[in-house]
């Protein structure tokens, strides 16, 4: 019988963290990193300002095909690569999300990797961490609450009450705290409004967290966050309630990146983790340019698949932060294409060959999404133990058919080991790559309206975007205070390329509603809600909470 991934963890030969950031040549010194424990440290400022001549590495981005319920698997292919990378002699670190409290209660479970491709220490990774999403969740709440403050006390910005754009946050699952009404007792009189909650994930302070550059540059962007309108429909900033300078404060010790460990003892930075449904989906650009400065190959991961975290990754990061990726890797498994082919998760042990071929389309359309970009992939087989040669050999003839390099990986058995493979291949796309081909979907200066379009048509393929009235005027009012130029950031549903997650496949010519659209404009980008997307999500019937405890030694049971 198999190890389980948290007893696999628990055996894990851990390193102290200043002997495996000596890996990336990060002196000892308390200048350069701050331990947080003996496993755990966060690397200082200080440090890499001193780094900002050196040459970038080699930007790996590893995303998926469409996600299903029988799994992927971009955060053990993102670390088995990375130690695959390591094997072959190459310097390399992973660069993955930290995970948010709601999933890991939730029905996702943990995200720190599986089987012997985990980073380490797996529970406090998934618990809490170094507090970074506490940070941010105190930080966001500080802004409502000066908000309402303001308010109470004779709302000198006169803000209208019905215009506060800004909502409450908390990194877990309920549905209860979607609308509440609040009412703030003032000095002259009441005002009752409604409000709600986000899951922290989807918090705007996350992105600015995630898209900053620096301390300054996030003291800015939160300044420059849209909170509410005037009686007369002007816009009211963070800055105007003096809100940039203590929100920066709480943030200020969680904006430094986090370092752990494989358990192959290689460096490991977890930093940030916007959702990709509902968010931008990557990791803090800091942690990223660190990486950049601090090895010679950097994997990092989107968030599902390549229509939502990959093009985001592209349009959004990448755009931002001024970085292009050398390689994307498309993770793909036999189960989930066989369930993009119509079998039902029961039935995905026995071998399918009608059902593969089918579900191959799904695929294809990231692929040929991927390359849209100028970037050329490569196809992961993440294998499992019930896959069958034929159903590898088909899925491998199907890739080489397409002129796309496959490797298939066992790093969930073999560690690094399992993936070298796709680490010469990763290699030998890397180096011959021209990052002059790397392209944006849309330019800057498309209307919000036509690049929310392009997204649509060009990945999605759907025939159409369709929106209400005041949506379309949203949008241009958008436009008219200054934010044409801002890139879109798409909220549906990660099941599917369209907005119905029964849709496995590549559906086509089929409509994207534009439910709403929020401006985002201290992370300068703007969020377009499609379909039913929720930004707080809801806890399934049988939630993992059900299962997690303590059991008698101390040990945390059933998050993984």
């Amino acid at each position: 019988m198999s190890k389980s991934d948290i007893q696999i963890a628990r055996e894990a030969k851990m390193k102290p963290i200043n002997e495996v950031l000596a890996k990336i040549n990060v002196p000892n010194e308390p200048e350069a990193f701050s331990p947080m424990g003996r496993h755990i440290a966060k690397i200082n400022f200080e440090y890499l300002d001193k780094l900002k001549n050196e040459k970038d590495g080699k930007l790996i981005l590893v995303t998926a095909i469409t996600p299903t319920p029988a799994g992927e698997g971009k955060t053990t292919v993102s670390v088995g690569l990375s130690d695959g990378l390591n094997k072959i002699g190459k310097k390399s670190i992973v660069c993955l999300r930290e995970p948010s409290l709601g999933p890991s209660f939730g029905m996702k479970g943990g995200a720190a990797g599986g089987g012997y491709a985990q980073v380490v220490p797996m529970e406090q990774i998934n618990l809490h961490f170094t507090g970074d999403f506490h940070a941010i969740t105190s930080a966001h709440n500080l802004l409502s609450a000066l908000i309402d403050n303001h308010i109470y006390w004779g709302n000198k910005l006169n803000i209208d009450d019905n215009k506060i754009v800004w909502k409450r946050v908390m990194d877990m699952n309920d549905r209860a705290l979607r609308a509440i009404n609040i009412n703030i007792k003032g000095v002259a009189k009441d005002f009752p409004r409604e409000d709600g909650f986000d899951i922290t994930v989807a918090s705007e302070v996350m992105a600015i967290f995630c898209l900053s550059n620096n301390l300054k540059d996030l003291e800015k962007r939160i300044g420059n966050i849209t909170v509410a309108y005037n009686k007369n429909n002007e816009p009211i900033y963070a800055k105007d309630l003096k809100a940039e300078g203590p929100m920066t404060v709480l943030l200020k010790e969680a904006i430094r990146p986090n370092v752990t460990q494989t358990l192959e003892n290689n460096p490991a930075l977890i930093h940030g983790g916007p959702f990709a449904n509902i968010a931008h989906g990557c990791n803090s650009v800091i942690a990223t340019k660190a990486a950049l400065k601090l090895s010679d190959y950097i994997v990092t991961e989107a968030g599902f698949g390549a229509d939502l975290g990959a093009e985001k990754f592209m349009d959004i990061k990448c755009r931002k932060a001024n970085i292009k990726p050398s390689c994307v890797v498309i993770v793909a498994t036999v189960r989930a294409l066989k369930m993009h082919g119509g079998v039902e998760k029961e039935n995905l042990k026995n071998e399918n060959i009608e059902a593969l071929k089918k579900g191959l389309v799904n695929l294809e359309r990231h692929i040929n999404n991927v390359k849209k970009f100028g970037v050329e992939a490569i196809v992961a087989i993440n294998h499992f133990i019930m896959d069958t040669e034929n159903e590898i050999k088909v899925l491998k003839e199907y890739c080489n058919n397409l002129n796309v390099k496959v490797s298939e990986c066992t790093h969930w058995a073999d560690g690094g080991e399992g993936t070298k493979d796709l680490a010469k291949k990763v290699v030998e796309i890397s180096e011959s790559s021209n990052p002059d081909n790397f392209k944006f979907l849309y330019d800057e200066n498309e209307t919000l309206w036509n690049k929310i379009e392009k997204i649509a048509k060009e990945i999605y393929k759907a025939s159409k975007i369709t929106a209400e009235k005041n949506v379309e005027e949203q949008l241009k009012k958008f436009e008219k205070n200054g934010y044409g130029k801002l890139p879109v950031c798409i909220a549906k549903t990660q099941y599917s390329f369209s907005i119905d997650p029964k849709l496995k496949g590549a559906p086509s010519d089929h409509e994207i509603p534009i439910r709403e659209v929020r401006l985002s404009s201290g992370a300068e980008f703007i969020v377009v809600i499609c379909g039913s997307i929720m930004t707080m999500p809801g806890l399934p019937r049988v939630p993992a909470a059900d299962s997690i405890c303590l059991n008698n030694k101390g040990e945390v049971e059933g998050l993984f």
